[in-house]
């Protein structure tokens, strides 16, 4: 074999292992995801059909997204603008993002539409309480009514000019942790969809599930509803859903117990007790998260039957009724929906 015969077999062999080397580099995995700690709970995010390069970017554009929301929305961190607000309760107005502007803004819709059974000046109450953290205790009856004076919604403040907000009584205090994670979902579907054109994701968000697209094969995600007697992971059902939101709500993920009673953290803010009826979950299915993740808790504190009504009420919004004694409440839309996998609840208006 004469020299330029060789050359050109060489360099043959080295353009296919170079165009073999580039596929191979560009193929797309089956997923890629990755595990944040924001808004006081742990998130993943996972996308399909998408290479570990692009979906690294991605992922962290992603976190960006939830770490700006975290450092704008939570009360814990006292550098962010809803801290700037309770500080400022009862003295002065604190202009704020528009994402901030507009999630305060959202729940007072919330708050109107249910008989202002969701209310985001809750703090002062839920500090009360503490539950989840190493302070909780169940407070006497006189803390309770002194810090009930500060709960109302309708003494949250606007000025559209600057987009500022006020609270009207000193020692109020905003609390999103009923609302944020869902719009922290919404912004990153978004992201995704209109920003990166990703057809297939998963967002959790401690819970909080946004689904973007399908699965594989074009086949709509399988979604577990948990089981509201066991630890999370495990379910009594499954549903099926592809660009929709699925969060629940229940006594089983927050909860103190004294003298054989158990307190869960969903509170009223109309007594400053948990609420009392015969539901241990309710989930919301929708297309905006935020809309799940304030209705999730809303329909609980309404019960099943102003629940329901508020619910069927609205369009695209479809909720799953648990009670205590394992029984299963569905909306109209959601019939002959849910696939049950444990006996030992029974869905009543199937």
């Amino acid at each position: 074999m004469n020299k330029k015969k060789l050359s050109l077999i060489i360099i043959t062999i080295v353009i296919i292992c170079s165009s073999f080397f580039i596929i191979m580099a560009n193929k797309k995995e089956d997923k890629y995801s990755s595990t944040y700690y924001n808004l006081g709970t742990i998130n993943e995010i996972t996308l399909y059909n998408i290479n570990k390069n692009e979906g690294d970017r991605i992922l962290k554009n992603c976190e960006s997204i939830l770490t700006d929301i975290d450092n704008k929305m939570s009360c814990q961190i006292s550098t962010s603008e809803i801290s700037k607000i309770n500080e400022n309760a009862g003295i002065d107005y604190v202009q704020v993002s528009d994402d901030t502007y507009y999630v305060i803004k959202e729940s007072i819709n919330f708050s109107k539409m249910s008989n202002d059974t969701f209310d985001i000046t809750i703090g002062p109450i839920i500090d009360l309480w503490a539950i989840g953290t190493d302070n909780a205790k169940v407070p006497i009856k006189d803390e309770i009514i002194d810090k009930l004076s500060l709960v109302n919604y309708k003494n949250i403040l606007f000025n559209d000019d600057n987009k500022s907000i006020k609270l009207a009584k000193k020692n109020m205090k905003i609390d999103l942790g009923g609302i944020a994670k869902g719009y922290a979902a919404d912004k990153i579907y978004k992201y995704l969809k209109e920003d990166e054109n990703l057809e297939n994701a998963l967002i959790n968000l401690g819970g909080n599930i946004c689904i973007l697209g399908n699965k594989e094969k074009n086949q709509p995600f399988s979604i577990g509803i948990q089981d509201p007697t066991k630890p999370r992971g495990n379910s009594i059902g499954n549903i099926k859903v592809s660009d929709k939101s699925v969060v629940t709500s229940g006594i089983y993920e927050r909860y103190l117990e004294k003298n054989n009673k158990i307190y869960h953290h969903m509170l009223n803010p109309h007594t400053g007790y948990p609420f009392e009826n015969n539901l241990s979950s309710v989930t919301i299915i929708s297309d905006k998260s935020i809309i799940c993740d304030a209705l999730s808790t809303t329909t609980f504190g309404l019960g099943i039957e102003k629940g329901l009504k508020l619910i069927e009420s609205l369009d695209n919004v479809d909720a799953i009724f648990v009670t205590k004694d394992k029984k299963i409440y569905l909306s109209s839309n959601l019939k002959d929906k849910l696939n049950l996998t444990d006996n030992s609840f029974t869905i009543i208006n199937q």
